[in-house]
């Protein structure tokens, strides 16, 4: 697992289902794995993108565009 500021490099494929985990409680960074359920935390934002594309997923969870890192970490 990354350290949980560092924003991670994952490819995301067209028209694919993802769920961005919201809570940090997720051993699947910076995807959920339904860890909030057990923790009563806030649920995974799901998303998909039109094409095919590399993107830098949030995991300080203090992003302004989510799931997308925006540099909040830094801050």
């Amino acid at each position: 697992m990354s350290d949980k500021k560092t924003p991670i490099k994952v490819t995301l494929e067209s028209g694919k289902k993802y769920a961005w985990c919201t809570c940090s409680h997720s051993e699947n960074q910076p995807f959920c794995d339904g860890s909030h359920r057990k923790h009563k935390a806030t649920p995974s934002l799901t998303f998909e993108v039109e094409e095919t594309k590399e993107a830098s997923l949030c995991t300080c969870k203090l992003t302004n565009n989510p799931p997308y890192c925006d540099g909040s970490h830094r801050k």
